[in-house]
């Protein structure tokens, strides 16, 4: 599915014109005259991003991005104001807005950083894909296997782990191409990465 762009503007004709604009380069396009109107709706699950105005009747811009944020919603936005000023522009790139752009705008600038926001987008849902991917072969993991796997990440030798949690060297050997195959790691190298973006550490004893 092609990408989709939400508007949040209270101004039906800026809503028009944006949506207007960002379906003649072929995006989709959905408008809202309010961040509730927003909330209410059923999103398509794909790459996204969201223009909207900074002030809006009811709930702010600004507001509702701390209550996307809040809501563990990460769709990148792209803020419009009339009215903006440098502390608000601050407030809202800090909160991790794409861009900040002040009406009106030239329709290059606008599609430049819809473009920015959707490739944000893009990045974060195939690495949720790749996390949650890993997580499933983590899960599939004996316990024994697991307690292994960090040991194998940190680059202990086989007979290092062995007296480390008592077990023959032999039965270390299979365990750790068990969770080598389980894992889907193609070399130790592999491991270590998927061990660091599972945060599952070696937590060496202290003598």
């Amino acid at each position: 599915m092609q990408p989709v762009v939400f508007v949040v503007d209270d101004d039906p004709s800026i809503r028009t014109a944006l949506a207007n604009l960002f379906r003649s380069v072929g995006l989709q396009a959905e408008a809202f005259n309010s961040a509730a109107e927003f909330l209410q709706s059923k999103h398509p699950d794909v790459a996204s991003c969201l223009v909207l105005d900074i002030r809006l009747p009811g709930l702010s811009g600004l507001d509702f991005q701390v209550e996307l944020a809040q809501a563990d919603i990460h769709i990148p936005i792209i803020f419009v104001t009339g009215h903006g000023d440098i502390p608000m522009t601050v407030r809202a790139m800090k909160a991790g807005a794409v861009d900040f752009l002040s009406k009106p705008f030239r329709d290059q600038d606008m599609l430049d950083a819809v473009a920015t926001a959707i490739e944000r987008d893009r990045k974060r849902r195939t690495e949720a894909k790749q996390r949650a991917e890993l997580q499933a072969h983590f899960e599939t993991l004996t316990p024994r296997e697991r307690e292994l796997l960090p040991l194998v990440a940190s680059g202990l030798m086989n007979k290092q782990i062995a007296a480390e949690i008592g077990l023959a060297q032999i039965t270390v050997k299979i365990h750790r191409g068990h969770v080598m195959r389980k894992m889907g790691a193609k070399s130790l190298a592999d491991l270590v990465r998927m061990a660091e973006a599972l945060g599952v550490r070696h937590k060496r004893v202290q003598t």
